[in-house]
């Protein structure tokens, strides 16, 4: 009796490797997910500080104007301007979005590149023949990684978290490639 070579195609995973496919896409998931939620808080907090900053700048210039008019009632315009324009200011340097908004940009960036590593050694590293040991030591490098990432990264807002689990699930987070096209 003559043993059958096993091609290299035909080749069924071992269930160690089924489990380091498995625990990457775990963490995939949760990087997709926390990028995600960290480029949606990013764009918020930008938002907020144009939206704060913008009228700050435009009362400014109003009251600047109205305190050199003569008529009393302007310099009341004027006085009230200043007040909201200096709690406005306040706020902005209390919550400061602009600093808010890089920071989140950057732990976006950085769970996104932990992603894409990720996914590549699921859909080539996992395949090719490597020795499950080594396999390991490298999901348990990257499981590392995302585990400093969320204990660095500051929190996603309640908000940010759902428009960004809404997108995901809409597919925004989706390449083309990926996508099966129904014949």
């Amino acid at each position: 009796m003559v043993k059958e070579k096993i091609k290299t195609i035909e080749k069924q995973p071992s269930k160690t490797k089924e489990e380091l496919v498995k625990e990457s896409k775990r963490i995939e998931e949760s990087t997709l997910h926390s990028a995600k939620g960290h480029f949606v808080a990013a764009s918020l907090w930008s938002y907020f500080h144009l939206s704060i900053g913008i009228p700050i700048v435009v009362m400014s210039a109003i009251a600047g104007l109205s305190i050199l008019s003569q008529f009393d009632k302007n310099k009341i315009i004027a006085g009230i301007l200043t007040l909201v324009v200096a709690g406005l200011s306040a706020l902005t340097t209390f919550l400061n979005p602009n600093g808010r908004s890089n920071s989140h940009l950057n732990c976006g960036n950085s769970y996104d590149a932990l992603n894409n590593k990720v996914r590549i050694f699921r859909t080539i590293d996992c395949y090719r023949e490597k020795s499950e040991d080594i396999l390991t030591e490298k999901l348990k490098f990257f499981s590392e990684q995302k585990d400093k990432l969320n204990s660095t990264s500051p929190g996603i807002p309640w908000i940010a978290y759902k428009l960004a689990k809404r997108g995901i699930e809409k597919g925004e987070a989706d390449f083309n490639v990926d996508k099966v096209i129904p014949a």
